[in-house]
């Protein structure tokens, strides 16, 4: 709970070593509102590097927080969000004014898009198994692309700054029910039916977006082996753990299980 006594609780890691300093790892859960199990998956991994780790839970209320927040859809997500990093920086004293984000499935689906609207907010950002994408076209209005919508005020995406942020899209290559998935008309014209397919095409779209701007394409496609849409089986099976700290904080590479690919 905040020590204002508002609603937006989350969880908070400190490691041993301290918080003040320290880079901010938010991870963000999916629909099932699974944030204490992901909570309890990474302390080993902050202490290990020496990195906080503030976990937000959004309540039912915030029913649109996989889209920041739509007007009339329940509270802002990203403003909340705002509000957990800075109470934590000032609880603990870590380095915050930029932090490093995760997310898993509808928290995928915040992850990017808070990226892509606060881009000087995030370091680097990895996402897992996200059910849909916000893709960097400036003709298909928000959440669909980047066109400005009144339902999101405030809120102004400019791929120029966006595209400068490394970001790691995880998929487990067996992730291809499409149960539980949005699959309207116009989502799997776009994206495709599995989420393996939205996110090669996403992927393929952000590296393009950035070459046309002559931008370095810095958004990467990570597929783990033998993996499906379960956060345990992942992160047992797939280290999705030690993958996500290899590309986010440059851990060894020899435990992240392998490389990235394109």
């Amino acid at each position: 709970m905040r020590q204002d006594g508002s609603a937006q609780s989350y969880y908070l890691y400190v490691p041993s070593s301290g918080g003040a300093g320290a880079p901010l790892f938010v991870v963000v859960h999916g629909v099932s509102r699974n944030a204490q199990a992901q909570a309890h998956a990474f302390p080993e991994l902050c202490e290990r590097f020496g990195v906080v780790m503030a976990v937000p839970v959004f309540g039912v209320d915030a029913r649109d927080y996989q889209r920041l927040g739509r007007s009339g859809r329940g509270p802002r997500a990203d403003a909340a969000l705002d509000a957990v990093v800075e109470e934590v920086a000032m609880r603990t004293g870590c380095k915050a004014s930029s932090f490093y984000l995760f997310g898993v499935s509808g928290g995928a689906q915040f992850a990017h898009r808070y990226t892509l609207a606060h881009p000087h907010r995030v370091n680097r950002l990895v996402v897992v198994g996200s059910g849909w994408y916000t893709f960097p076209n400036p003709r298909a209005r928000y959440p669909y692309g980047i066109r400005r919508s009144r339902e999101l005020p405030g809120v102004r995406f400019d791929p120029e700054e966006f595209l400068r942020i490394p970001i790691t899209v995880m998929i487990g290559e067996k992730d291809t029910e499409t149960t539980n998935l949005r699959a309207t008309p116009r989502v799997n014209r776009q994206q495709g039916k599995t989420r393996v397919e939205r996110a090669r095409r996403w992927v393929e779209a952000m590296r393009e977006a950035a070459e046309i701007r002559g931008l370095a394409p810095l958004v990467t496609l990570e597929m783990i082996p033998d993996g499906s849409h379960d956060f345990q089986n992942l992160m047992k099976s797939g280290r999705l753990g030690e993958r996500t700290f290899a590309r986010l904080f440059d851990a060894p590479a020899r435990a992240a299980g392998g490389s990235p690919s394109d």
